[in-house]
Parts: structure tokens; sequence; C-alpha cells
């Protein structure tokens, strides 16, 4: 999906006018985060601005939506398309995993939207990590989170026209309720947050994440896919695209790779967990960016509770 010029800015105006971003810009702080639509192929696209990479389809007989991000930008993705589908409602949201940065915007498709659908476990993940979060006492009390109408086990398709769209739950990875979505037809894949584009990734072990069940998703996912898909990156590094090729994600398959084989080494050689997790660099990988949460020493220090626990 792609808007011109003219309608870019119209709705950028509209839907940011009224953000708290933007009340925060005409205060004097930093301008947020750009919305942006692309194109991907075959009426499948991708709309980022703040948090997980938002994917787009958009065809004469649905639309779908893949992951929410947050409130705000959210709001401003579905006014984005409402410029192109107008008064059409939107078929199905997927949620690739019950992450915040993925879910967060769930209420404001929800009303626009048939049904909700996620991985079975998802619900329950999402409801677990808000009871979690730690209380704002300047903030009013959170609503509870909006979840999936509908779920899934280990798959689910369905036909949208002339597109047939599947979702797989391959074990854990990222979490325990990762899926992918793959349009069949136009032969790109949602990866969620089960691709990191050269950026350290979220292992969320208490979500039941495991990293040696990730490495083999993203090989079966290689495997299983045609050689000329395209797939769709949670997140990459800042200014690189979030879509790529196989290679790349069998390069994070890769990294995922040296990051065991550095920490059974370490473990081997009587180093606790915080110094593993102390590592500057992962050799073969120095390039890969860290930032806020997502850092090298907390791969490493994951990597050190999976391959310790008894």
């Amino acid at each position: 999906m792609k808007l011109d010029r003219r309608e870019f800015l119209a709705f950028s105006s509209s839907a940011l006018a009224f953000s708290p971003l933007a009340r925060t810009f005409a205060q004097g702080q930093p301008p947020p985060a750009v919305a942006k639509f692309d194109d991907v192929r075959r009426n499948v696209g991708i709309f980022t601005m703040r948090g997980g990479t938002i994917g787009t389809f958009v065809n004469k007989d649905a639309v779908l939506v893949i992951d929410t991000q947050y409130p705000d930008t959210a709001r401003a993705c579905l006014d984005g398309l409402k410029q192109k589908i107008g008064n059409r409602s939107i078929d199905t949201v997927f949620n690739t995993h019950h992450h915040a940065d993925h879910t967060g915007g769930n209420a404001v498709f929800r009303a626009e939207a048939k049904r909700i659908i996620a991985q079975v476990n998802v619900p329950d993940l999402q409801r677990k990590a808000a009871a979690a979060a730690p209380p704002n006492p300047s903030a009013p009390t959170p609503p509870p989170p909006t979840v999936a109408d509908a779920t899934f086990d280990k798959t689910w398709s369905q036909n949208f026209g002339d597109e047939k769209v599947t979702a797989w739950f391959n074990g854990p990875g990222h979490t325990g309720g990762d899926a992918i979505i793959q349009f069949e037809r136009a032969h790109v894949v949602h990866m969620g947050d089960l691709m990191f584009f050269e950026r350290h990734p979220r292992v969320d072990r208490p979500a039941g994440a495991s990293i040696q069940n990730w490495i083999t998703i993203l090989e079966k996912v290689t495997k299983q896919m045609p050689a000329d898909t395209i797939y769709i990156a949670g997140h990459a590094r800042d200014g690189a695209p979030v879509t790529v090729d196989r290679q790349a994600v069998l390069r994070f398959r890769d990294y995922f790779d040296a990051v065991l084989a550095y920490t059974r080494k370490a473990i081997a050689g009587g180093q606790t967990k915080e110094a593993v997790a102390a590592a500057a660099s992962l050799p073969g990988f120095e390039t890969y960016q860290g930032g806020g949460a997502l850092t090298l020493g907390g791969v490493l220090g994951v990597a050190y509770e999976e391959l310790t626990a008894k």
C-alpha cells in the first residue's frame, strides 16, 4: 500500500495533531518518529513509526493488519490506512506476540476490526505482562490489555481473495507465543520479533523464550519458504531496512550460534553469568546495534541461564 504525497501529508497532519507525541513536540521536546508506509510486494506493505514493524495487506476483498505498535502510532497507522480503504472495515488484525510495542495499539484497531487473532499463548502472556508492570502513581490505572478474540495453536490459514494467509507457531523463540504470518502467493513473511536485523534482540526467557529453538525456527522458515521470499523484521538497526532476504535470516541464525558457542566456552572455563554478560562484543558480530534493554549482555545472560538450567 502506498500513499501519494498529498494523502500522506493530510493523514499525518491530522493524526499527529491529536497525538501525545505532537503535544510533547509543541512543548519543545524532540520531534516524534516519522510515520511511514512502504510497499513490499503484491498488496503487502509495512508501516514504521515507533515500536515493532506493522504489516498491512489491502486488496479488493480484504484488509489485514499485523501488529499494532502503541496507541498513538496505531492511530497514525489507522488514519493512514483509511486514506486508502475509505469506509471499509479491517477484516483481521494479527498479533505476532504479546509485547506492548506490538500489541499496545490493539484497542485502537479493535474499534475498526472484525477480529484480532494470535497464537493461543499470547493473551495470557499479555495479561501477565500487564499485571507485572510497575504502577505509576502519577498516572491513572491503565485499562486491561486488549487481547485476541480468536487464537490458534500450531497453524491458521484462510484465503483473502487471491491471497492465502497462513500463520505458523513453531515453538518458543523470542517468547513462548511467537507466530510468523505468511502471504503465500506474494512470497512475503512477517516474522515479528523472531527477526531482528543487525540489532541485539530481546530474549524474553520469563515469557518462555528459547535461543536453541529460535535457531531451529530460523532454519525451518528459510527451508520452507521460496528462495525469493521477503522477510519483514520486527526491528532493525537504525537506518537499516526492516525488509530482508533469506541470507539475512540465516545471518541472524549465525548470530545465535555464535552466542551459544561463546557462552558454552565461557561456562566450560568457569566464568560466572555476570562475567559472560560483561562481554564488550561478539566476535563476527561487532557491528550489531544495541540500545536500551536490547544489549549483547542481555542476550548472553539469557544464554547462560538457558545452558545451565537443570
